[in-house]
């Protein structure tokens, strides 16, 4: 699978893709940290955040190996696993937090009035975990959006290259002219949708992060 249009276009369709199934996988794993009762929770999510400090360089190589291997070199869809990998443990920290805030006797009045468990959740917990959701959203998206390692090495042509793999290639008029006001243009660009993101979104950003920090 490829993806035509420009590079702004196809970094928007990986990274959003990436964010939004990392928000749905994640809202269920975190509900399921912040309610269920197992043990060593902790210990859980302590390896599940680890996931998201692992060094990309490690295994960029063997993913180029193996995505050469299934097809997957040079897609969309090889770009979209591996964001999502980084994206979910992150997600999963920043919901579990927030879940956990919202008071179970509202799950439980919903089920009394003949809700299932699944209309509780989406009906109930999901609204209620908005800021959560847009927080870990929007942190997903920016990282995802300045990614440059997989970026370029999963990729070998403009047919999946996202924009900061394309603006590594921009060249000059001649093989030994670097183009350095043109790249500095590209990535004053480039940076203005997540500048408008955060000054949007920043009072649910900050609740977000904030959310189970003070008890009371």
């Amino acid at each position: 699978m490829t993806a035509g249009g420009t590079p702004s276009r196809r970094a928007f369709l990986v990274r959003a893709t990436g964010s939004a199934l990392s928000l749905i996988v994640g809202a269920f794993c975190a509900y399921a940290l912040a309610r269920l009762r197992m043990p060593r929770k902790f210990l859980i999510l302590a390896v599940v955040l680890s996931i998201s400090t692992f060094p990309q360089i490690a295994i960029a190589a063997p993913i180029f190996k193996l995505w050469r291997d299934v097809g997957l070199y040079n897609t969309i869809p090889g770009l979209v696993i591996p964001y999502l990998t980084f994206a979910l443990p992150l997600t999963i920290y920043i919901l579990t937090s927030f879940f956990k805030e919202i008071p179970k006797d509202l799950e439980e009045a919903a089920l009394v009035d003949g809700a299932t468990n699944f209309e509780a959740f989406r009906k109930v917990v999901v609204p209620l975990a908005a800021p959560g959701l847009a927080t870990a959203g929007i942190l997903t998206f920016i990282a995802a959006w300045n990614e440059f390692l997989l970026a370029i090495t999963l990729t070998s042509s403009t047919k999946a290259r996202t924009v900061p793999a394309a603006i590594a290639f921009f060249t000059g008029a001649t093989q030994f002219e670097q183009p350095l006001g043109t790249i500095s243009a590209a990535s004053v660009v480039i940076s203005i949708p997540l500048i408008l993101l955060v000054l949007f979104f920043q009072k649910r950003i900050v609740a977000g992060l904030t959310a189970g920090a003070v008890k009371g």
